[in-house]
Order: C-alpha cells, then structure tokens, then sequence
C-alpha cells in the first residue's frame, strides 16, 4: 500500500487525499488507529492526522521511517506526540503542504539511493563522452539510468545517442522550475529510451546553473539505480560534482602530454580529498600503465583499446555500444559489480 491516512478530521481528508491523487498515488484512509496497525509496518507512507495522533502514539507503533503528522494549524500536542512517534515533520496543510508534495513525489520509489559515476577527461579528446555514454548504454539494459552532461562545451550527450528527437525536459527547462522535483517527475520528464535517460540542452547557448545541479542531481540519484555524469575539464561546478560521485573514472591517453594533463587534473581534485575514489582508464599510447599510476598518482581500473566502427555507430545514432567490442567489455568489467 503507497499511503496510509489515519484520521477522522474531514478537513484532513480533503486536504490530503486530492494531493495523493493528484501524485498518482494510492491511499488507504482509516478512521481506528487500532485497526491501521496491521498496515503501519508496510505502507510506503504514513500520514498521521493530528486529530488521532495522540491515539496513535499511545499504541506505541514500531518505529519506522516515513512518517508525517498532518494537520490543520496543529496544535502543540501534536508536536510532542510526533516525537513519540518518531515521526520525519508536522506538517500544517494549511501553510506547509510543499512538505507532504515533496514526500508524495517520491512514493513508491528505491529506499536506497542509485550510484552516481563520475566520467572526466584527463586531457582533451580522451574520449571520457564516448565511455560515459557507453557507461549507460551498458547498465540501462539492466536497470533505470540516467546519463547527466553536465559539459556545456561538449558534443551533447543526446547526439551522440542519437537521442536528439526525443520528447523530453532539458537543462533549460528545469533551471526555470523551482521546488523540490520528485525523483518519478524527473526520470519520466528527461528525454528516454526504454531504460536510458540523458539530461542535457536543447540549444547552443549552454550555460552548466549550479543551483539546478543541486536541486536535480538528488532527484536523479533517488530515482536511478546508476547516475551517470559526464564532467567538464574545466569550471567553478567540477570539484563540486565530483564531491557527489561515489566514483571517479578519469580517462587518459597513455601519453606523455596526455599523462601531464592528466596529472595537472588530478592534482586539482585531489584537494580535501577528491580523488580518493578516482581511478584510470587508460587509452592507447607508448607508456604503460606503471608509467601512468606512478605520473597521476591513481590506479589503473580499465585499459580501453580503440574500437572499429565507432563513428559510424555513433553517426547512425546507434550511440557508441551498438555491438560487443572493448567498451561493452570495459563497461561490464567497471559497473559488473553493481548490475
């Protein structure tokens, strides 16, 4: 069951159950506390009225997450029976209802948060586009991904997926919404392809707004069970993403400029601590990986090998895993662990 209302108050009830319908939800309303024990355990969400929250933690319920007392101007009883409860709020439907909207957006979703990796390249034209989007290629056929550009001056993730028709919220879009975006609203709002999404722009005047980056990105890691980011070289957003990456894939020729670049790269992120989750992936050149672990100070994760067809793949939007080859293996070996 989604929802579970206690309450006997009709104005609770007409400010509630709309809302509930209005986020596609459903909602079970009970009128005896007694009787709503048998569902408190399993509900997604339970919503307390003030009118029976003082019954209600006089049963002493097991204490769960996911709880709200939901009241019309609540009074102050109803604050210290929520402590009881061990309720997350008190929320006043009549000023503060954003708090039982944002709750509901999110019913029905993952109770743990998806993975988020970060792709960078160490050097320009490493090729850190071609394997994020191959990052996500590969996991969206198990499971919901999202793929995020965050690089204004990139190529636009949705061409290279051949994604750019797709119906769909962009950038743009969301940086004029305000609010709290529930993680369903987003994972259904973005350009999709089955189970791939890709938020980038729609435009040519791209321009990365940090503050929708921190309202959207929680959103997108609630609603995905891998997050795929694509991180720019450069810009004031860059240390900030990777701070929100579980894990850093830092892409790299294994060349002598390529290795400096990388190093210079690094040395940025790896204050307070940055790169601790970073590792290399190597593309070809005359050094080796020892070369390459002992110039950027990370290990070496993957090695990718060019691969045959690649651009063409891409400009017949098949996107750059249309066929078993070196990324479809690098993809497996990086994210196997968490299929």
């Amino acid at each position: 069951m989604p929802v579970l209302l206690l309450t006997r108050s009709p104005s609770v009830h007409d400010a509630v159950v709309p809302l509930c319908a209005a986020a596609g939800v459903g909602t079970e309303v009970c009128r005896d506390p007694v009787l709503a024990l048998a569902a408190w355990a399993t509900a997604d969400l339970v919503l307390v009225g003030g009118d029976l929250v003082l019954e209600v933690a006089a049963l002493a319920p097991a204490r769960r997450d996911g709880v709200l007392v939901v009241a019309v101007a609540p009074e102050d009883a109803a604050f210290r029976a929520a402590v009881e409860l061990g309720a997350q709020a008190v929320v006043d439907l009549g000023s503060a209802a954003e708090w039982l909207v944002d709750a509901l957006a999110d019913v029905g979703e993952q109770a743990s948060p998806g993975r988020v990796v970060g792709v960078v390249g160490g050097s320009g034209g490493a090729g850190a586009t071609t394997l994020a989007c191959a990052l996500a290629q590969w996991y969206a056929a198990r499971a919901p991904t999202l793929l995020v550009d965050t690089d204004p001056l990139g190529p636009g993730l949705d061409r290279l997926l051949g994604m750019e028709g797709e119906a769909g919220v962009r950038w743009e879009g969301l940086a004029e919404t305000a609010g709290r975006l529930g993680a369903r609203a987003l994972r259904e709002g973005v350009p999709r392809r089955d189970h791939l999404g890709v938020l980038t722009w729609s435009g040519l005047r791209r321009r990365l707004d940090l503050p929708t980056v921190r309202r959207i990105l929680p959103s997108a890691v609630r609603g995905h069970d891998l997050v795929v980011v694509d991180l720019a070289r450069h810009g004031e957003s860059v240390a900030e993403l990777v701070d929100r990456c579980d894990d850093l894939l830092v892409v790299t020729p294994a060349t002598v400029p390529g290795l400096a670049a990388t190093a210079r790269l690094v040395g940025l992120l790896g204050r307070d601590g940055r790169a601790a989750r970073a590792g290399l992936v190597v593309r070809p050149g005359g050094l080796g990986d020892a070369d390459a672990e002992r110039v950027t100070g990370l290990p070496v994760v993957a090695a990718l090998p060019d691969q045959r067809g690649l651009a063409t793949s891409v400009d017949r939007g098949l996107g750059p895993l249309a066929s078993r080859g070196p990324l479809a293996r690098a993809a497996r070996d990086l994210l196997g662990e968490a299929a």
